[in-house]
């Protein structure tokens, strides 16, 4: 590193009126914080009791609930049987006769709410009233006969003083009368809270002086959610998650076009989430989900995306928190122990974790497009197409997983390629074209190549495609390079503690002493590894310093592993947004963290404002606190010689073979996608292989639309292809070339001699057998790669008892192209014969049993068994890193 770092972070804990002793805090809050959290609230808080006195943790939350107390809403969201007509009985005994309060409270003049769907503040329903005793709470839907029409509540907008908009739960009752005046009850915090209380509980209650402010509402419509045949697109990532639909003038009979409505007609519409406070909705959601309270195991309450996240990237929780769920592919049937902030566990399937998790994906639609939902189409990677087709249809029971216009993420991307040559005209009629489409998201990095023809037809555009998986890594994507920043950032500031400032070899031609023009022939003579030797070396010493593997404390105490917790995802969420800032924001060259926001006017410099900064640091073998953050700086420069040699390799894994094989040279589209592929190292590595070629490139979004080209254009495909195909624009054609199996399967003999049952190179070896005596329990196969290295070990579980007696005609009716006739006659009484085999269009093998008892065959369970398994896959929030 060039001259002095300079790399700041800052902690704005204020109120909208820029006071430092605006934050407010509740008792669950500070729960889940520990001693040396708590002490950092008392400093920034200018609590001097609790900096003063030696008190332990629960005097310190005690002490923060007396000066720095937040409300607590009590809001009625979920459904609770019995609990309507609870409000509805204390309703009718102390509302009938009261007068309504005085109050200037503004609402919208027309408002409409839609059965089943929630209402949010993307409605853009807003509440407006400077009346002080008006905060977040209940409101009562009522009719001018006093009658309870529905529960809704307001929600304090953080962007604008005396706001707040409507909201309610899909869940909540909502009635429709024959008495149209309908008015809003708005209730003090007191009354709210008795309300909630009471439709949560069948308790007696004590006596309400009931006190509300009933405002009419001009016009209230409530309809009910009709079903869309739309399908609903979504794309779902490792690392984010995507959707939207095309809807035209007829999706549903009556489309919500006014003021308060963001659909547009005719075209196609992105779904908007939540980000965080005071951000604005994008289209992009983390794939994330957080358990917030697990006390009853039969209805576990989850967060999702941003809201999973929260503030954990700067500190940590002691809830489970679930990233990269997209992996779970294999092994989403098995069950995760879970547990909430308040301590309490339970155990649940993976699968419900995932169907919450796209059921608020699609909930969120509907609640946009005021429609429901039947017809889903998901695009996955090509070789786990099937698998997760088949994972679709097991989470999401009650919905129609589009199976046969399916896309792959690779023909998504490329359709949409194609599309637009369509809409310019911009292709030779009937001429074959080539494309490699090389998509890198947030966890993995596919390959894949495509043929294909455009005709214009007498009636509508022929499209001949032919697809094929080249190539893909499951361990490589953007949070890669994001713990490569990490890396880089952890030594900087381990090295910057333990010296007080005084920083000494942590530049980074000292980390990779490699010039920058010479890297990729390093990396092609000595391999990846030799090129960040260095770093991981210092990465581990800094360990000693600054300890972010939290795994490796949880044998210590609470305390020493909260504070570890809290280290891991601090640097984290600091490199993550670095990385965000340096290659999607054009112009930047530096970037450091600030204690305060500064006036500073420098164009190419980034200042990252954090929400707070407490990191542990070890010394003497003891933890200390550091408020002072590093004044470091990092440039661009430096982030580019880091992360130059893991994306030349990653290029060059996929390319290599092409480029020296001359097949590199026939293919007239390069497509890069993903948002990870929005560095342009990418670009720089991929001329290495096609010098002059056609590389597509895309960074910018699209008016309206807050999210890169890049991240939507397998989104977009996927959408424009089911609309072209709907209206018959297009008539295609696509043929999938089975991908190519890179593996060896084999077992041992009873004699120890390893027997090839699958050789993946072998096109006339994709099935095999060997055989047990009848009464094994267990046997074991091996998953071997090409270069001879073993990649995995399967075990077959054997039940006798779970056999059925078939023919073999019946066996033949399922298995027949891989289980002949000939192997299953020469069967012996008393013999078990495990076929395998591969295909079936999915990334594995599958083994089938087949025994003869007193010359009868029996036919066992299959099993299908994964080439890429979970336990071998690489997991940054593991706690090891």
């Amino acid at each position: 590193m060039n001259g002095p770092y300079t790399y700041r972070l800052h902690q704005p804990d204020t109120n909208h009126e820029g006071s430092p002793f605006g934050t407010r805090y509740t008792r669950v809050e500070l729960e889940q914080m520990t001693t040396f959290q708590l002490k950092e609230i008392c400093f920034k808080q200018r609590l001097v009791e609790g900096l003063a006195n030696r008190l332990d943790r629960n005097s310190l939350i005690n002490l923060i609930l007396r000066f720095r107390s937040a409300e607590e809403h009590f809001l009625i969201t979920r459904y609770q049987e019995g609990g309507f007509e609870r409000i509805e009985t204390i309703l009718r005994k102390y509302w009938t006769n009261q007068r309504p309060k005085e109050a200037t409270i503004r609402v919208p003049a027309r408002i409409t709410l839609y059965q089943g769907v929630r209402t949010g503040q993307n409605d853009r329903y807003l509440i407006q009233s400077d009346e002080l005793w008006i905060s977040t709470s209940n409101v009562l839907l009522v009719n001018g006969s006093g009658q309870l029409c529905g529960i809704l509540n307001i929600l304090k907008d953080e962007n604008l003083q005396g706001c707040f908009y409507l909201s309610r739960d899909e869940d909540t009752d909502l009635r429709e009368t024959s008495n149209r005046d309908y008015r809003l009850l708005f209730l003090r915090k007191q009354d709210s809270d008795y309300f909630y209380h009471a439709y949560y509980s069948d308790r007696p209650m004590l006596p309400l002086k009931l006190q509300a402010a009933c405002i009419p509402v001009s016009e209230l419509v409530i309809r009910d959610t009709e079903t869309t045949e739309a399908v609903l697109a979504i794309d779902f990532g490792t690392s984010n998650t995507t959707a939207g639909a095309y809807l035209d003038h007829e999706y549903v009979t009556r489309p919500e076009t006014g003021h308060h409505s963001s659909i547009q007609i005719n075209s196609i519409n992105y779904v908007s989430f939540p980000q965080r406070r005071g951000r604005e909705w994008a289209e992009v959601l983390p794939t994330a989900v957080r358990v917030v309270d697990c006390s009853t195991p039969q209805h576990v309450v989850y967060a999702y995306g941003e809201e999973a996240l929260g503030d954990q990237e700067f500190g940590g929780t002691r809830a489970s928190v679930f990233r990269g769920i997209k992996r779970w592919i294999n092994n989403y049937e098995i069950q995760e122990e879970i547990i909430d902030a308040e301590g309490n566990t339970a155990v649940v399937d993976r699968s419900e974790i995932l169907g919450g998790f796209l059921r608020y994906v699609i909930g969120t639609a509907e609640q946009q497009f005021k429609c429901r939902f039947k017809n889903l189409h998901f695009t996955a990677p090509a070789k786990l197409q099937t698998q997760f087709i088949e994972m679709f249809k097991h989470v999401l029971p009650e919905f129609t997983i589009i199976e046969d216009q399916m896309l792959d993420e690779g023909l998504a991307v490329l359709y949409n390629t194609l599309a637009d040559q369509m809409d310019r005209g911009a292709f030779a009629d009937g001429e074959e074209y080539q494309a490699l489409v090389m998509d890198c998201g947030g966890g993995t990095t596919d390959l894949s190549s495509c043929r294909f023809r455009i005709e214009d037809g007498r009636i509508a555009y022929k499209l001949d495609i032919h697809t094929n998986f080249e190539n893909g890594d499951m361990n490589f994507g953007g949070n890669n390079l994001t713990y490569r920043i990490m890396q880089f950032m952890k030594v900087v500031f381990a090295e910057y503690y333990a010296t007080g400032g005084r920083y000494s070899d942590t530049d980074i031609d000292m980390l990779i002493g490699i010039p920058g023009g010479d890297l990729y022939r390093h990396v092609d003579e000595f391999g990846i590894d030799a090129v960040y030797e260095k770093l991981e070396k210092r990465y581990l010493e800094a360990g000693q310093i600054l300890p972010t593997a939290f795994k490796n404390y949880e044998s210590a105490t609470r305390e020493e592993y909260q504070r570890v917790l809290n280290n891991f995802h601090l640097l984290w969420g600091a490199a993550e947004n670095m990385k965000k800032e340096f290659f999607h924001r054009t112009g930047i060259l530096r970037s450091k963290f600030e204690t305060e926001r500064s006036t500073d006017t420098e164009t190419d410099l980034n200042i990252e404002v954090m929400d707070r900064w407490l990191i542990s640091v070890v010394e003497s073998g003891r933890f200390r606190d550091e408020h002072h953050l590093p004044d470091v700086v990092f440039n661009i420069r430096e982030i580019h010689q880091l992360l130059k040699a893991d994306i030349y390799n990653i290029v060059r894994k996929f390319l290599d073979e092409f480029y020296h094989s001359g097949r590199l040279q026939d293919y007239s589209i390069i497509k890069l996608t993903g948002q990870s592929c929005r560095i342009d190292l990418f670009r720089e590595a991929l001329k290495e292989f096609v010098p002059g070629k056609s590389i597509e490139f895309k960074q910018k979004a699209e008016v309206n639309q807050k999210t890169p080209e890049l991240k939507m254009a397998c989104l977009k495909g996927a959408i424009r292809y089911l609309n072209s195909k709907k209206m018959g624009m297009i008539d295609p054609r696509i043929t999938h070339q089975p991908p190519v199996i890179p593996y060896t399967v084999s077992s041992l003999t009873h004699s120890g001699l390893e027997k090839n049952l699958i050789e993946g190179l072998n096109e006339q070896k994709k099935t095999g057998f060997i055989s047990r005596p009848a009464h094994v329990t267990e046997i074991e196969f091996y998953l071997t790669a090409v270069d001879g290295k073993q990649k995995g070990r399967y075990i077959y579980h054997n039940r006798p008892n779970a056999y059925e007696a078939k023919s073999y005609e019946e066996i033949s009716v399922e298995f027949g192209r891989y289980i002949l006739q000939d192997d299953t006659d020469s069967i012996r009484n008393g013999e078990t014969r495990f076929f395998v085999f591969a295909g079936e269009q999915r990334w594995g093998f599958a083994v089938v049993p087949v025994s003869r008892q007193d010359e009868q065959l029996y036919l066992g369970p299959k099993k299908f068994f994964p080439f890429e398994q979970e336990s071998s896959e690489l997991d940054f929030f593991d706690g090891t890193k």
